[in-house]
């Protein structure tokens, strides 16, 4: 999943293990202020251009308000095991108030599966909670292999963080609870079909798990005992906007039983969502409608109110063979797709084991009030509005994958990346500026930093390529060199956003008034992501996908394999400006423009670049 080695460990991957990491560096602030009025040079006009510099010059002054924060980090990273991960955690996720649907939780689409009836889609799902228990019984014994970048090993905490966990809504910030390390830790997972949430122990009294075939026992159990269709999907306030559910969720919880219910839910290791089918669409539709299905249900009267959407972790199983899963984004980055390639390791046959008497699976109650009612007609409309909103296109670009740029000595998330940026500036006719994930896991505690893919060498080269009278070759690949080094930057810590976000908020905890940089115009435009980005490389045939960040928008996810590249291009329908199936269609005319362009050029006159594929393999949500 990670494109990482994974090595059996000379030492234990618990978390202990991390303390032979390296700590997350502070970057030098010269070196922050250079790079950020590079990054601002091809998306703001000279004028404003020329204010930041003048602020960035008064900011860096010897013994001035920059040096001064500098110094506060400098002093925070020297105290804490990460200076970043806490104030990370609280400002991306759990201060922000839009609903986790669409808006920040990763949605993956897997291969369909074939199945298209409910002995089928039980018989996987059994599969599959057996692969995540093996899964699980390698985080518990420690025996999950630490993963390298090249020799370096990288931190493994965010595994401990995916199973047992969940989000708690507030009326203004969300906390995040794990009950991996309790003295008696959850042996429970949830079940959800037909809006209707139950427990099912995957467990024996001796602490073995379920085989699969008594896991199946135990869904049919669940699903015989779900068959009615009218009940409240109590499951879709959690869909809301994070205010609105912090209140519901406080009502909610006054009844004992909904109380008990609740903590059941967020309790458990891990949800597994069985899905009514839904309407049947042709093959080429298919991958999108799986996309959204994966990212919000398809509303309320579909399977949005089948889902737990605080839930860490959730596996959809539609009846139809629709699978993949959704993740809330706060504790962790990509472990969840690594889980799933230990779901294709079971066996496909159903071994009969002695039959040992199951204990029925406890149906989860709720007592639904008037106003816990109006709340659930409240998030259903919102919900509705948002799956309206959300304008998705999941595609296969079958024309090459990364073997082509990797035969031109080129990295192919940089030819990716610049085939975006050519895509954007065809339509729009200007530069944006672009977010891509880089993983900051070689340090302890590491989630990501920015990838800012929209550079100056990029704005020129996408400028120069509808031009004929220009070297294009050499553009692209200076462009494709800039990336590949911004990305080398990124993943040692050097790049310039969260930097740049730690020196705010050290001003903010000193209680000193917030810089003249943090409050100009461009700081205000460069976090304005038009093209929010990343590559999720997998080894199976699947693809992430996830809702833009802006509402002017797109979010472009792509998993690049040998002979083909998977695509989950995301925009809002109430913005006229943006259109997911046309910012597709311009990429893979992109694509095949460069590869066109680098065919016929001869080899003797290009300048190849030969690069490190460190940075490739850090590159994920």
């Amino acid at each position: 999943m990670f494109t990482v080695n994974m090595k059996t460990p000379p030492f234990n991957s618990h978390p202990q293990f991390r303390e032979g990491l390296p700590k997350l560096p502070v970057p030098p602030l010269q070196q922050t202020c250079e790079h950020y009025l590079a990054a601002l040079t091809p998306i703001v006009d000279p004028e404003e251009l020329n204010h930041t510099r003048k602020l960035l010059e008064e900011f860096q002054k010897p013994g001035g308000v920059g040096e001064r924060l500098q110094k506060g980090l400098e002093q925070r990273a020297k105290k804490m095991e990460n200076w970043l991960s806490d104030w990370w955690l609280q400002t991306a996720y759990l201060d922000y108030r839009m609903p986790v649907v669409v808006h920040s939780s990763p949605g993956v689409v897997l291969p369909r599966m074939e199945f298209s009836d409910r002995q089928g889609q039980m018989r996987y799902a059994a599969k599959l909670i057996a692969g995540v228990l093996d899964f699980k019984s390698m985080i518990d014994n420690e025996t999950l292999p630490v993963e390298y970048l090249g020799a370096k090993p990288l931190c493994m905490n965010q595994y401990y963080k995916v199973l047992s966990s969940c989000r708690i809504p507030g009326t203004k910030r969300d906390t995040v609870v794990n009950y991996t390390l309790d003295k008696r830790p959850p042996t429970h997972i949830t079940v959800v079909h037909n809006f209707q949430f139950f427990v099912l122990d995957v467990y024996n009294s001796d602490a073995t798990p379920l085989t699969v075939d008594q896991i199946y026992i135990q869904l049919e159990k669940i699903w015989n005992s779900s068959l009615q269709t009218n009940k409240e999907p109590i499951g879709i306030l959690t869909s809301n906007h994070r205010n609105s559910w912090g209140k519901a969720y406080n009502n909610l919880i006054k009844d004992k039983t909904n109380k008990e219910s609740v903590r059941a839910i967020q309790k458990s290791i891990f949800t597994v969502c069985l899905d009514a089918p839904i309407p049947r669409v042709s093959d080429d539709m298919y991958r999108t409608r799986a996309g959204v299905q994966m990212l919000h249900g398809g509303g309320s009267r579909w399977n949005s109110g089948n889902r737990w959407f605080d839930k860490t972790l959730q596996f959809i199983i539609g009846e139809d063979g629709t699978c993949g899963l959704i993740y809330e984004h706060a504790p962790a980055e990509g472990p969840p797709i690594v889980v799933t390639s230990y779901l294709y390791r079971k066996k496909s046959e159903m071994v009969r084991t002695p039959m040992v008497p199951l204990r029925m699976p406890q149906k989860l109650r709720f007592h639904i009030t008037p106003e816990i009612k109006k709340d659930i007609e409240e998030a259903k409309q919102n919900m509705n509005i948002m799956v309206h909103d959300l304008d998705m296109k999941v595609s296969v670009f079958s024309h090459f994958g990364k073997d082509f740029p990797k035969s031109q000595k080129m990295s192919p998330d940089a030819f990716i990346q610049m085939a975006l940026q050519l895509a954007y500036y065809r339509i729009y006719k200007r530069c944006c500026p672009t977010y891509e994930s880089a993983s900051l896991r070689m340090f302890r505690l590491g989630r990501t930093d920015t990838i800012r893919s929209t550079t100056i060498d990029s704005d020129k080269f996408v400028k120069a390529m509808d031009d004929p009278n220009t070297e294009k070759v050499a553009l692209l690949d200076k462009a494709v060199k800039a990336h590949r080094a911004y990305t080398d930057m990124a993943i040692r810590g050097q790049a310039i956003d969260r930097h740049l976000l730690g020196l705010k908020l050290q001003a903010i905890e000193d209680l000193a008034a917030l810089p003249e940089i943090f409050m100009d115009t461009s700081y205000a435009v460069v976090l304005h992501f038009n093209l929010s980005t990343s590559q999720v490389p997998a080894k199976t045939n699947c693809v992430m996908c996830f809702g833009p960040v802006v509402p002017d928008g797109y979010g472009v996810c792509y998993n690049p394999m040998d002979t083909h590249i998977n695509f989950a291009v995301s925009a809002f329908n109430s913005c006229q400006d943006t259109n997911a199936a046309r910012l597709a269609q311009a990429l893979e005319d992109a694509l095949l423009d460069i590869k066109t362009l680098l065919e016929q050029t001869p080899k003797a006159n290009k300048a190849w670049s030969r690069q490190s594929s460190e940075g490739e393999q850090l590159l994920i949500i």
